[in-house]
């Protein structure tokens, strides 16, 4: 479907949100409020988006009211913009509406999502209708996916031009990193342990590597997307379980199968912390694993999980400070092994908090790039990824504007 007469060519829907915010003070620095780029605000609330307002000191900067229960007002929205960034979530609770009209609209649309049974669902329930529309829909642009899904693709192109080949084995590591949880986040987790308690069908596809894959029957074998406690003689040093590895490996598996298996129909990827060498390195990862194990189980009985929610948990529109924020970062390690033995090592590094400092440029960047750098000529309807829609152009804006590095190590 093609737009006429667009109003805008971004609107940021749930922007009164906490992530939301922070991506409108970053969209504010960036392109500013009558520049080029022309983009808007949406929420239900008059006096929240108001409030944003006057907190971003731009006072004229357009406003849609627009609500997930009210899909005339979503339709509303997907007639003046030709792109839509949603931080609406959790999104397996509040997410649908929004995709499913983008879909039928022929809206293009991106997410922070790392909810992999709704992308699943939205996959299968609206595939055929964004490739009828010409919408193109990416999840998955926050720091899950977008580090590790363009670091795999950055280094299979440096792979490529150092040996004219390949890796068909990528492990990333997670060598340091430093930021805060969300109570946006963390309603995202609970959700999901909800579901998969309550549906034996969705824990099946939860151990499935593949499940966002066309094919997701296929029967490839993969290492467990949860890496235990080991040593790992390519980095030197102890790993432990890396809790995003579940939504991330899927990304990054979805892209070789879209791109045709150009990483090989073998190809296998997994992701861990590196906890460093020696004693030290092993009780680390261990007390690690056993964290991430203890918050697994208090999740999956409802007593205990209630006791998280309302002791530990943020609640839903709090998170990390702006100087827990600006204090973050992370340093992602890539290596990756050809079919004939090469090896090459990258990094990937961000200048603030993953979660949301970090993620915030990086999804502002995915949205500017729908909407400056990849016109309805560019690309087909359906749901992408990261590296599959936007692959180096958005690793060239994550460069210059977003505080990200990739380089060979």
């Amino acid at each position: 479907m093609v737009h006429h007469t667009l109003r805008y060519d971004l609107v940021v829907f749930g922007a009164t949100g906490f992530v939301g915010r922070i991506l409108c003070e970053y969209l504010v620095k960036q392109v500013g409020v009558n520049g080029s780029v022309k983009w808007a605000i949406a929420g239900r609330s008059q006096a929240k988006l108001n409030a944003l307002m006057s907190t971003l000191g731009a006072s004229n900067l357009p406003q849609i009211i627009a609500d997930v229960s009210d899909q005339a007002s979503l339709r509303d929205l997907c007639a003046q913009t030709q792109v839509v960034i949603s931080t609406v979530g959790p999104y397996a609770l509040y997410g649908e509406p929004l995709v499913k009209v983008c879909a039928e609209t022929g809206t293009d649309y991106c997410d922070l999502t790392g909810e992999p049974q709704w992308i699943r669902r939205m996959i299968q329930q609206y595939s055929a209708t964004a490739e009828q529309s010409g919408a193109r829909l990416i999840h998955c642009c926050g720091f899950d996916s977008i580090p590790s899904d363009l670091g795999v693709y950055y280094l299979q192109q440096q792979a490529k031009q150092r040996f004219g080949s390949v890796c068909d084995r990528i492990k990333m590591r997670v060598k340091a990193a430093q930021g805060g949880v969300s109570g946006g986040t963390a309603a995202s987790g609970i959700n999901l342990l909800k579901e998969a308690n309550a549906d034996p069908t969705l824990r099946q596809e939860l151990d499935n590597p593949y499940s966002l894959c066309p094919d997701s029957s296929q029967s490839l074998e993969h290492f467990p997307t949860l890496v235990p406690v080991q040593y790992d003689q390519d980095f030197q040093g102890w790993v432990s379980p890396f809790v995003m590895a579940a939504i991330n490996t899927r990304i990054v598996l979805r892209s070789n199968a879209l791109l045709d298996y150009a990483y090989g129909q073998q190809f296998q990827y997994d992701e861990a912390v590196l906890t460093g060498p020696k004693a030290t390195g092993w009780l680390a990862a261990q007390g690690l694993a056993l964290g991430l194990g203890a918050i697994a189980t208090s999740m999956a009985f409802p007593p205990t999980r209630w006791l998280l929610e309302h002791t530990l948990i943020p609640k839903p529109g709090a998170g990390p400070s702006q100087a827990t924020q600006e204090q973050g970062f992370y340093d992602l390690r890539f290596w990756g092994m050809t079919p004939e033995g090469q090896t090459i090592q990258v990094k990937v590094t961000g200048d603030l908090d993953p979660g949301y400092g970090s993620t915030a440029k990086m999804l502002g960047q995915a949205g500017l790039c729908l909407a400056e750098d990849f016109p309805p000529s560019a690309k087909a309807g359906g749901f992408w990824t990261p590296a599959t829609m936007f692959g180096d152009v958005l690793i060239e804006r994550l460069v210059n504007v977003a505080g990200l590095t990739f380089e060979v190590c």
